[in-house]
């Protein structure tokens, strides 16, 4: 999918990693679990847009499909940047730069947390 925007949102490219996207989130978790997590009441609104970006992208519509899909992307998987912020402090070159005066406020902001773990 970054290569498709790189190139100046290729359709191809984008609707390759789009598949690619969804065959991994089956593969890793399950076609059940991730029926439930995308069908789940409170991520409906980013199931749709996610979606909905996906069928853009496919109908020849790519840079706007990106748009909806990217806002349908931080809808479902928000919830999980804390922990991933949190995994990244931890790592050795990364932490030290994700703690940097500068960049930290961001990060919290990210994450969402009051507080940091360092």
């Amino acid at each position: 999918m970054m290569l498709g925007v790189m190139l100046l949102f290729d359709g191809a490219l984008l609707a390759l990693g789009n598949i690619l996207f969804l065959g991994g989130l089956f593969s890793i978790i399950g076609p059940q679990k991730t029926f439930y997590f995308l069908a789940r009441r409170n991520k409906l609104r980013g199931t749709v847009c996610f979606l909905g970006g996906i069928l853009l992208v496919f109908v020849k519509w790519p840079a706007i499909g990106v748009l909806v899909e990217m806002f349908g992307f931080l809808n479902l998987f928000g919830d999980f940047f804390p922990v991933i912020v949190t995994f990244l402090r931890q790592l050795p070159f990364i932490g030290q730069l994700l703690n940097s005066p500068f960049i930290r406020p961001l990060m919290d902001r990210l994450a969402d947390s009051r507080t940091s773990l360092v």
